[in-house]
């Protein structure tokens, strides 16, 4: 993945590009809003991680002026803003994805990746396997090993979030975003609730688990079902 990063701090630009550089992705920066605007008129990116708060142009002005000329590039926005409306106003400007600061890098990682994979037009099929475990998006019907399994619509959801995205961490603040939209406390144990009463009608009685808990990250699916 080629990532343009426009970012003022230089330190926070060096922890991000360090953190995706040793993921395998490529990564240009640029440390004004100016050369930033430049650098993504310029060149195709598979996404942009784009500081809200720069010199000479903010970030929000590149993000208006890129989309305005058709530039559907995945854009992540990092703000120190990180109320629900300041997140609001930057996904309805053209964002992607909004990620506050400070942030744990894993979790701007897995943020990325799956911004990244969007962009490469991965097809999201309506069937979903993982192992033995089988996800019909369309019927809504989950089986492992032959057997169904009765989920809630919650529970379905976080599960097919999950299996969209396997073998990759998916961090608490995605799901909360993906299947809460913002209605709960980010620090609300409401996720693990869920994700452990989900864990135990998947993995129950079987010979190996799926749903792994990443300590200090989040949780993901099928690592080793492969």
């Amino acid at each position: 993945m080629h990532v343009l990063l426009i970012e003022d701090d230089a330190r926070v630009a060096a922890y991000v590009e360090k953190a995706l550089r040793e993921h395998g992705h490529l990564v240009d920066h640029r440390a004004d809003g100016r050369a930033g605007l430049l650098q993504a008129s310029s060149e195709t990116y598979d996404l942009i991680i784009l500081d809200r708060m720069l010199p000479q142009v903010d970030g929000m002005k590149i993000l208006q002026t890129i989309r305005a000329v058709g530039d559907s590039t995945p854009v992540l926005i990092l703000s120190a803003l990180g109320d629900t409306d300041e997140r609001v106003k930057g996904l309805r400007a053209g964002g992607d994805d909004y990620l506050p600061k400070p942030f744990a890098v894993s979790e701007l990682v897995a943020r990325a990746e799956v911004l990244g994979r969007r962009k490469a037009g991965a097809e999201e099929p309506a069937r979903l396997c993982i192992g033995d475990l089988v996800v019909d998006r369309i019927g809504h019907v989950v089986s492992r090993g032959g057997e169904r399994i009765d989920l809630t619509s919650r529970e379905f959801r976080i599960l097919e979030y999950l299996a969209l995205n396997a073998g990759r961490v998916v961090t608490r603040s995605m799901l909360l975003e993906q299947v809460w939209d913002y209605h709960f406390d980010p620090q609300t144990n409401i996720i693990d609730q869920h994700v452990s009463r989900l864990r135990q009608k998947i993995d129950r009685d079987a010979d190996k688990p799926l749903i792994e808990t990443v300590r200090g990250a989040g949780y993901s699916i099928g690592r080793d079902a492969a």
